[in-house]
């Protein structure tokens, strides 16, 4: 049984006293020695402006969308072998999008998303305001020699490209999901050796409460001729996945790549392929260009544009269409102010483009301010129109 939410707020607001406690402890100790922690964070005030239509539907409306996201990054490292890290995300939403018809799955995603199976999150939901703080990294490292071996919850990275991973069969993420840059982390074990330049070797399982839960895998990194490749051996939720990748460059471009086959061994799904393919290059002016292709057997030929932001994640289904290309600019025009670019094209019915504009200004060090947009239009009558138009104004300040 999962534990119950009254033990799961006990265990993070005890985990919080023990961290303010330790950090007083720490800071009363003489000045001269070295410090043998570290704490970090940023706060960021985010507003949002949805507009949504349908013509055919004689519908429109405009929501506002508001939420303070702040997170705290504790690590303690009692020695050159040991590390321990904490890092919490405490969010506040208060804007219309928490009690919109629209988007009903909202709340319960909250309780689900980017928690595992250890229950590390506080979640109180009023008629107004929501309020969801969760431990979305806990762990614990030891290094020696060529080996590390870190417990708890991580992320486990093994994605190459950008914008879709194949192989992120542990904690798969959404290009859409833009205010989390640090990315989910699963309640895992990982073991790791070095097996040289670029070389290594990787085994790690998540935590599981039942057979179906289970997500396992084998990682081998290797460098040949300049080019790093890996190769993964694994098994997700009743698929078995194999995988190869690659990452290197022809001549000053970039070139990258990925694909995993999920073999489904209890005949309720489909065997998926998926798999992606980028190039990137950076001009001498600061201009960096960015271009990649997914290929997902998953994904639909036919779809709205409300799926973009609703379907079922996973690294078998990265994106809600088979096809689909992305293209990126990004150009600092002063060493405060710079702008970027994105776009992806869904060569299916209806040819559905996602646009991501975005501006961001340096006011100091460590405070910046965003303006970003999403932006989807569809073809219908041999035109396009846009059902939904988004526009953030983001302000972070760091610490």
């Amino acid at each position: 049984m999962r534990p119950d939410r009254s033990f799961a707020q006990l265990a993070i607001y005890l985990l919080c006293f023990l961290f303010t406690s330790l950090t007083i402890t720490i800071n009363a100790q003489e000045a001269e020695k070295p410090k043998k922690y570290s704490i970090s964070g940023y706060v960021k005030s985010m507003h949002g402006l949805f507009h949504l239509s349908e013509p055919s539907l004689n519908f429109d409306t405009t929501l506002i969308d508001a939420f303070v996201h702040n997170r705290i990054n504790f690590e303690w490292f009692p020695n050159d072998k040991f590390t321990f890290k904490a890092e919490m995300r405490n969010r506040l939403f208060y804007g219309q999008l928490n009690n919109s018809f629209l988007f009903p799955g909202f709340k319960e995603g909250l309780k689900t998303g980017g928690n595992d199976v250890l229950n590390l999150q506080v979640l109180n939901i009023g008629e107004d305001i929501i309020l969801h703080s969760i431990f979305d990294r806990l762990y614990a490292d030891y290094t020696t020699g060529n080996w590390e071996i870190r417990l708890g919850r991580q992320r486990i990275n093994w994605g190459i490209n950008t914008v879709w991973n194949p192989h992120d069969i542990f904690n798969a993420y959404s290009f859409t999901d833009f205010d989390y840059e640090e990315r989910p982390g699963s309640d895992a074990l990982r073991i790791k050796y070095y097996t040289g330049f670029a070389g290594s070797i990787e085994l790690a399982i998540k935590a599981f409460e039942n057979k179906d839960e289970i997500v396992a895998g084998f990682l081998w990194k290797t460098n040949k001729n300049n080019y790093d490749y890996q190769f993964l051996l694994g098994w997700a939720n009743n698929d078995l996945v194999l995988g190869a990748g690659w990452a290197g460059a022809i001549k000053e471009v970039g070139f990258k790549g990925e694909a995993s086959y999920f073999i489904n061994t209890d005949g309720i799904e489909e065997n998926v392929f998926a798999a992606t393919l980028s190039f990137d290059y950076a001009f001498p002016n600061g201009t960096f260009i960015a271009s990649g292709l997914l290929y997902n057997y998953q994904g639909g030929s036919s779809s709205g544009s409300a799926n973009i932001f609703s379907f079922e994640l996973s690294a078998r289904n990265l994106y809600p269409f088979e096809w689909s290309i992305f293209n990126a600019v990004n150009y600092s025009f002063t060493p405060l102010l710079s702008s970027g670019l994105s776009v992806i094209y869904s060569p299916v019915q209806p040819h559905l483009l996602f646009l991501n504009p975005t501006v961001t200004y340096s006011l100091s060090q460590n405070i910046d301010i965003d303006l970003i947009g999403q932006l989807i239009f569809q073809k219908g009558n041999e035109k396009y129109r846009s059902p939904t138009q988004v526009v953030y104004l983001r302000g972070k300040f760091s610490w």
